[in-house]
């Protein structure tokens, strides 16, 4: 198989599992996967699955990082703080849709790696942090959106705090060895609104820094 049929193929698989919003599958079409997956994985880069990546952590499944973005409803004009970097995939795809995105991760290992292709990607409007994401990223906030690609018990009471009246925040909220959900959060005048997506699964949110 070519690549132009097995990127069709990728396409094709991520609207059937429900991608359909036109700007996002944009930006998956222009963000190849195969520049995140590194080593023998990177075969099956188009594949509608999760893989390892370094640090014990994996990059997610595509129609999920798709289903979630497309939750998100980012606008050209928004901030976006991305939460759990691991490979850059997702921050890569962000980048096509907002004004800015920043990402943070706990494992410094990552942030090199993802700094690395951000740069041979030319991606220009996309900084990258080792932090614990569990606080945000308090110096850039307020954000117009939120996304968390790991799991928390509860959404973090300091990202609601950095998300803007009007915003929005995507993230999977459960126990990370029991049933997950991927839920939406909207921030208005009077607090904040959730709505459940999904059920997904997604490693835990952990505090710290990676021991890397």
């Amino acid at each position: 198989m070519t690549l132009a049929e097995r990127q069709m193929q990728f396409l094709f698989a991520l609207r059937s599992k429900g991608v359909t919003d036109g700007r996002v599958l944009t930006a998956m079409e222009k963000t190849d996967r195969a520049m995140f997956v590194k080593g023998h994985f990177a075969d099956r880069a188009y594949e509608d699955m999760p893989l390892p990546i370094a640090c014990g952590q994996t990059i997610s499944q595509p129609s999920v990082v798709g289903l979630m973005t497309q939750a998100l409803q980012v606008n050209p004009r928004d901030k976006v703080l991305e939460v759990g970097t691991g490979s850059g995939y997702q921050a890569a795809i962000l980048s096509h849709l907002a004004r800015r995105v920043y990402t943070v991760d706990r494992h410094k290992p990552l942030i090199d790696d993802a700094r690395a292709t951000f740069q041979a990607l030319d991606i220009t409007n996309l900084t990258a942090f080792t932090a614990d994401g569990s606080h945000g990223l308090p110096e850039q906030a307020p954000f117009d959106r939120i996304l968390v690609t790991a799991a928390a018990e509860d959404p973090p009471g300091p990202l609601l705090a950095q998300l803007k009246v009007g915003g929005i925040m995507v993230l999977p909220v459960g126990q990370s060895d029991s049933v997950q959900s991927l839920i939406r959060v909207t921030r208005n005048d009077t607090g904040f609104e959730y709505e459940e997506l999904r059920p997904v699964r997604f490693v835990p949110l952990l505090e710290g820094l990676g021991k890397d």
